[in-house]
């Protein structure tokens, strides 16, 4: 069920304790609420129905801004939504990888998208479209991942490719410090000696030149600020979708079949070559293994390649027209077994 909340009901429906909502919501059929917010050409008038994923600390407000004339054109209607416990959405406390696909359905059919939808996950936001591949691929009507994170369990990735990657052992301890000791992590990420976003963020160590040009014209990790980080509630949020997206799943992603046997579209990854975050050669491999997916890598790209000027039109041209510009396929100059 769908509601829109209205000024007047924002003053007199909640109780002092609780923040006003100023988003619609959706409930679902477990009772928690999602809230979300619409962009583009209206629903009853689009061409295609767009639900945008975000990633980890962020929310539907996340900067996707595409040229109104490119919107008009294609007819595109955005759909972006707080995950469970992010901005206005309830926790789900019971989350899972197949949940991220399930709230998707859910808010689709509540919202009367249709039979079919497209998505597009950003950075953490893709462990759900992995999600929608294996539990709800016959919904989809086209599939964009952008940077999307990988997970070192996945048992399809050949060792000689991640036994020397540093970022292994990093996620490997950081999972098990998040799982285990929570309370330690919580205590750390909150003291004056920890790193805060802020600092990360005028450092080139997760970003590339690029990346660094992109931060100056966005928010940042506004939900990762040491502020936000005391909010037990942010936290466990945090920690919990941390969890699912690097634990054991119930599939193997380089295992799964294509949503669109008959070749009627394709799923697509877009990914920085200079991203410091998710390796290239690993989102190599996993195309390779499945030929289904169109891979496009950007040269000087970082991590925050969405961001970037002209990206977001290029991603929507080859998810919509199929259309590939020859700067965005990968070099030849390295190789995956």
């Amino acid at each position: 069920m769908a509601t829109q909340l209205l000024p007047a009901q924002l003053e007199t429906d909640s109780s002092p304790e609780d923040p006003p909502l100023v988003s619609p919501t959706v409930k679902l059929s477990d009772g928690r609420h999602i809230a979300y917010r619409e962009r583009g050409v209206p629903k009853a008038k689009s061409n295609c129905k767009i639900i945008i994923v975000h990633g980890f600390g962020s929310s539907k407000d996340m900067n996707f801004q595409v040229p109104q004339e490119l919107i008009e054109e294609l007819g595109i209607y955005f759909l972006l939504y707080d995950r469970a416990g992010y901005g206005e959405s309830d926790p789900n406390p019971k989350r899972s990888v197949k949940s991220e696909a399930l709230d998707i359905q859910e808010l689709a059919d509540q919202l009367q998208l249709g039979p079919k939808f497209y998505v597009i996950g950003v950075s953490m936001g893709s462990y759900p479209i992995w999600s929608c591949l294996k539990y709800i691929p016959e919904r989809l009507a086209g599939v964009t991942m952008v940077v999307p994170v990988i997970n070192y369990r996945w048992p399809s990735f050949p060792d000689s490719l991640t036994r020397e990657d540093y970022r292994r052992p990093l996620a490997k301890l950081l999972y098990w410090v998040a799982k285990y000791i929570p309370g330690l992590l919580h205590w750390s990420v909150t003291r004056k000696w920890f790193p805060s976003p802020s600092v990360m963020e005028e450092k080139p160590v997760f970003f590339n030149k690029r990346d660094m040009e992109a931060l100056k014209k966005t928010e940042g990790f506004p939900m990762l600020t040491k502020e936000r980080l005391r909010e037990r509630s942010v936290f466990n949020t945090l920690r919990n979708d941390f969890l699912v997206c690097y634990g054991d799943w119930d599939f193997d992603p380089m295992e799964l079949t294509s949503p669109f046997p008959q070749n009627q579209n394709c799923v697509h990854i877009w990914q920085g070559y200079e991203d410091k975050i998710v390796p290239f050669e690993l989102q190599r491999c996993i195309s390779k293994k499945l030929p289904w997916i169109q891979y496009h890598e950007v040269a000087d790209g970082g991590h925050l390649l969405v961001h970037y000027n002209g990206l977001r039109e290029a991603i929507l041209r080859a998810m919509l027209l199929g259309e590939e510009h020859h700067l965005y396929r990968p070099s030849a100059d390295k190789t995956v077994p």
